[in-house]
């Protein structure tokens, strides 16, 4: 009998698990079953699996619980770890943090001091932390000045990452403007490849994700280009329902809400994603819906337009849900690539709740609780409706 400790699986529920084996033997030549220690009854059979490939392990954004400037991140964690979620951090944490060690510091040993501090409470709650991100506006800089900087920027956070205990951190493709940005696909390739280099001695991997808005890379089909050419074992892709689904089929400037030709569209995008995908190089999948807009997101007609932002971004910023949060208003196919994630690609590796809404700015302490539970909810539907997965 092996006991797993909370930080190697977490079932929707917490509750103390142990792993049964027929024989002694190595972990992924046996099936493995969940026995409940509270009522002593066998749960679900859990899918053979090898050590890459491990049973998905709930966790939520540090953001996804109340803005740092608003809600201290020990409470926030308080509640994380209340129903057994581990955490994605977001940077915006580190430089919260950071800003009490500020005063006899440089900023990049503040925020190291600022990354200790963070993981000290997060091992006082038994939190793992599953990822860094997000290391944005990266890719394709045209002012390669810049871009040396932001390559030391890289090597703080590889620090950060290894202090903090995760060796995953994420990419978001850049949404800067086209006088910032270029769209050269072989730069680009070439910056992502020089990020692998740097972290790859160190036992870091990166995982790359297209945003909705992204302004030269805004498909999943497009990212998973971008990490197929980029080619190194320590660079992989992260497929978020939200984006996937954000830029295939909903359209919130749209009176429906959603693109032409959504259904049909939405299919071919997962009928290529199940036969292109290669689940070794899937690192991260993020799990969240959105509410449709009554109004479509336009200038004069929606109090979410920001002058000069995309209506995607917008969107996402207000008005992320949790999964299976029906009665809120969710209405992508999340369950659909979920189905082609889970099912047919095998993936088995860490899921997280990324949601950003407006809710998160709201005052009280209620707030990370209600999210904490929330988020809670939400795993357990996923483990409804995907219990050989999770």
């Amino acid at each position: 009998m092996v006991l797993l400790g909370r930080n190697k699986y977490r079932p929707p529920s917490p509750i103390l698990c142990v792993a049964v084996q027929n024989t002694p033997t190595s972990f992924h030549q046996q099936p493995l079953f969940l026995i409940s220690l509270r009522k002593n009854r066998r749960l679900l059979p859990l899918p053979q699996v090898n050590k890459a490939n491990m049973p998905c392990r709930p966790a939520i954004s540090s953001l996804s619980l109340g803005l740092p400037s608003i809600h201290s991140l020990a409470h926030r964690l308080d509640q994380a770890a209340r129903y057994n979620l581990d955490i994605e951090l977001f940077h915006d944490d580190v430089l919260e943090q950071a800003k009490q060690f500020s005063t006899s510091s440089s900023p990049g040993e503040a925020q190291l001091q600022a990354a200790s501090h963070i993981r000290a409470l997060c091992d006082a709650r038994n939190i793992t932390i599953v990822c860094l991100q997000p290391f944005r506006q990266y890719e394709g800089l045209l002012d390669r000045s810049l871009h040396a900087e932001r390559i030391e920027e890289t090597k703080l956070w590889i620090k950060l990452a290894s202090i903090l205990g995760t060796n995953l951190i994420g990419i978001p493709s850049s949404f800067l403007p086209v006088e910032e940005a270029s769209g050269d696909i072989d730069l680009i390739i070439s910056d992502l490849r020089e990020l692998a280099h740097l972290g790859a001695p160190h036992g870091i991997r990166f995982t790359y994700e297209a945003l909705a808005w992204g302004t030269h890379i805004d498909t999943w089909e497009q990212s998973w280009e971008v990490v197929k050419s980029v080619d190194r074992p320590n660079f992989g892709i992260c497929l978020d329902t939200f984006n996937i689904c954000g830029r295939v089929f909903a359209d919130p400037a749209s009176t429906t809400g959603m693109t032409p030709n959504a259904q049909s569209a939405m299919q071919e995008s997962l009928r290529r994603m199940k036969a292109e995908v290669d689940v070794k190089k899937l690192f991260w999948v993020q799990v969240v819906d959105a509410e449709r807009l009554d109004t479509p997101l336009l200038p004069d007609r929606h109090p979410f337009y920001v002058k000069g932002q995309p209506a995607r971004m917008s969107w996402s910023r207000n008005c992320r849900l949790f999964y299976g949060e029906e009665e809120r208003g969710t209405y992508l196919p999340v369950k659909e690539v979920l189905e082609v994630i889970f099912g047919d690609l095998g993936f088995r590796g860490c899921v997280s709740a990324e949601l950003f809404n407006r809710s998160l700015a709201e005052t009280g302490d209620n707030v990370p609780k209600e999210h904490a539970e929330r988020a809670k909810a939400s795993f357990a539907k996923l483990a409804e409706d995907f219990a050989y997965a999770l």
